[in-house]
Formats: structure tokens, C-alpha cells, sequence
């Protein structure tokens, strides 16, 4: 792909875009770390300077793509929330329910679980003030919505939806680092299959996290 030089802002944003959804093709290739803006430049046919006019660094990019990813996230997840949680069931039935579905969405969207666990450790420090304003407050809008999505399901949740929704996405960045485990470690499992017992699938392990921040913040009787 190839471009002339952007006069318009249509244009302008013809090229966002692009830069963007190339991007997101090549997270479906590679982790996060592996993601350069060389390679990027290469593929979606600029110089690495024109890359540069329309997002500060590699990190800018990703941050914008860990919005919209979360975004998508959300609007499928209120669908599976409303056909998934009984609404007639008691606060812990609806409890498991509840965490059984966020851990099976967030597990299906490894991208989405890898970009959240570069975001405090990599993507928020190559990046202006103004840029991290930005994030932070889509971020805030998109965190709010999720509350309001898992308040209708389980309002006995109150005010501990807040750290629940915050405690869910930072498990899911944080277990995704382990999963898939490199060669080493598999090859490891296979000499010694007593040491597979640390092994963690990321739908499981979610399942437990999240059932256990729920315990930790439905209020007692």
C-alpha cells in the first residue's frame, strides 16, 4: 500500500485509519513487544516519519487500539451479560455466572488481555502528557460503562463495581503473560510433568480470579 501526501482531513484521517488496522492485523501475528514501528512503516507503506505526523510513537498507536478494542469488548459483552445472567437467580448464583462469562470473553481476546498487560509497564511511558490524557480518559468512559454493565446484572455489587471492573481487566493483563508459555517451559512440563501443576489456562485462571475479587467485594449479610 502506498499513499500521496495527505492534503485534506479526510485524507488525513483515510491514514489514521490505516495505520491503525494495519497495526491491529499484526497483533494478530505477534505479541505486543514484538510489534515495531519499522515493521509497522514497512506494511502500511509510509516512511517511519510520516507514521510519525499522525501518532507520536508506537506506543500512541497501540494505546488507541487498546480503546477501540475495549470498546468492541464492551458491546459483545453486554449481549452475552443478557443472555448469560439470571436475573431471577440469588447474588452468588448471578456472582459465578457473572464471572464465568467475563472470563470467558476477555480469554477469547488475547490482544485485548496482551495490550492491557503492556499498558502501565510500556505503553504509557513513550507517550506526551497530552496523548496520556487522552488515554486516561477514554479509559475512564470505557470503565464506566463497563460498571453500568455489571451493576444491572448484580447491584448488590454497589460501590465495589468500580475496583471489580478495575481488578478484571488488570488480572486479565497480567495472567495473559503467561499464556502461551514459550518452548522452554513446555519442554520443562514434559521432562518433569509434576512441575505442569503451575501451568494456568487463561480461561480458568480468570474464572478463579474474578469469582474470588467478586467474594472480596459482595457485601456481607
Amino acid at each position: 500500500m502506498t499513499f500521496q501526501r495527505a492534503r485534506s482531513e479526510e485524507q488525513r484521517e483515510i491514514r489514521r485509519r490505516a495505520i491503525l488496522d494495519t497495526a491491529a492485523a499484526m497483533l494478530d501475528e505477534m505479541p505486543v513487544a514484538d510489534l515495531s514501528l519499522n515493521e509497522l512503516s514497512r506494511r502500511v507503506g509510509l516512511a517511519k516519519s510520516n507514521v510519525l505526523r499522525y501518532f507520536e510513537s508506537r506506543e500512541a498507536v497501540l494505546l488507541e487500539l487498546l480503546d477501540a478494542f475495549l470498546g468492541s469488548w464492551l458491546a459483545e459483552l453486554a449481549d452475552r451479560l443478557a443472555e448469560g445472567v439470571e436475573a431471577q437467580a440469588t447474588p452468588e448464583v448471578r456472582a459465578g455466572q457473572l464471572a464465568e462469562i467475563l472470563s470467558r470473553s476477555l480469554a477469547e481476546r488475547k490482544v485485548l488481555c496482551d495490550l492491557f498487560g503492556a499498558q502501565g509497564g510500556v505503553l504509557e511511558h513513550n507517550v506526551s502528557v497530552e496523548v496520556v490524557k487522552r488515554h486516561k480518559r477514554a479509559s475512564l468512559a470505557r470503565l464506566e460503562a463497563m460498571v453500568d454493565l455489571v451493576l444491572c446484572h448484580l447491584p448488590e455489587l454497589g460501590g465495589g463495581a468500580q475496583l471489580f471492573c478495575l481488578l478484571s481487566l488488570v488480572s486479565a493483563g497480567a495472567l495473559s503473560a503467561y499464556v502461551p508459555p514459550p518452548p522452554s517451559v513446555l519442554a520443562a512440563y514434559a521432562d518433569e510433568p509434576a512441575l505442569a501443576v503451575i501451568h494456568m489456562d487463561l480461561r480458568d485462571a480468570l474464572r478463579a480470579a474474578l469469582a474470588a475479587a467478586l467474594v472480596g467485594v459482595l457485601p456481607r449479610a
